[in-house]
């Protein structure tokens, strides 16, 4: 009995993978496959499109970072300067 049921249950796989073959193969399924493909083509260049539109807004972002860090650096290099003739302009007032 169970060499009959498993000898149908083999039979039953090779005519489903058959069938499924064909159908899987054929016009109607190759139509969808190339739908499906080009929906996810669309789908990339969409979000490629948007990848880049925010990448240059980061790059934008990091510039005006760079120039703020910049300006800082030149005050803090303008008050040493102006703390050191300061100090000088005491020394001498004091001789």
């Amino acid at each position: 009995m169970k060499i009959l049921e498993r000898s149908l249950m083999f039979a039953g796989g090779l005519l489903f993978g058959t069938v499924g073959l064909k159908l899987l193969s054929s016009r109607g399924a190759k139509k969808i496959y190339a739908h499906t493909t080009a929906a996810a083509i669309r789908a990339k260049e969409c979000v490629m499109t948007d990848v880049t539109r925010l990448r240059e807004g980061c790059d934008d972002i990091l510039a005006d970072a760079k120039d703020i860090n910049e300006q800082i650096a030149i005050d803090e290099a303008c008050e040493e300067i102006y703390a050191e003739d300061l100090g000088d302009a005491e020394e001498s007032s004091e001789e």
